[in-house]
């Protein structure tokens, strides 16, 4: 029942579209060559993504990301990461999103990433979220990285 002068809490309904953004910083990259971020050069990310909620639980996700690389004074885009996957709610703030990946710079693999909704608003929330990708391909070593992501969901 709800008190005189309160509106209910609206129910969702599902198919539901969600998006967000985000700034991504790899820390530590893990390969033939270990790499770490902030060291000899810089690279950070702005993620940016659609999710299509079929159900409370589970829905698809269209994330693309250009990397901005900052080496000896010099800045350039780097690579532009196309992430497309599924996402589930884990329940109290957690979300689990697997993800294939395609880069332009010829890389390809897949990203694991949990996620926690860290304060939610009436119609935008803020979270953070630890990415670990792992890339293959382009005559390099296979790699793995762990990076560090929050951002505005709305």
């Amino acid at each position: 029942m709800v008190a005189f002068g309160q509106n209910p809490t609206p129910e969702h309904t599902y198919p539901r579209m969600t998006g967000y953004v985000g700034i991504i910083h790899p820390i530590v990259t893990f390969s033939e060559h270990n790499t770490v971020n902030f060291k000899d050069s810089y690279v950070v990310g702005f993620p940016m993504g659609l999710n299509l909620w079929k159900t409370a639980k589970a829905g698809f996700s269209l994330e693309i990301v250009p990397h901005i690389l900052s080496e000896k004074g010099i800045s350039r885009m780097s690579n532009l990461l196309i992430h497309p996957g599924v996402v589930l709610a884990l329940g109290k703030g957690f979300t689990f999103a697997g993800r294939a990946a395609f880069e332009t710079s010829g890389r390809y693999g897949f990203t694991p990433v949990l996620n926690k909704v860290v304060k939610k608003n009436t119609h935008s929330s803020y979270y953070v979220a630890l990415p670990l990708p792992v890339r293959f391909g382009n005559d390099r070593p296979a790699s793995a990285t762990i990076g560090f992501q929050f951002g505005l969901s709305f």
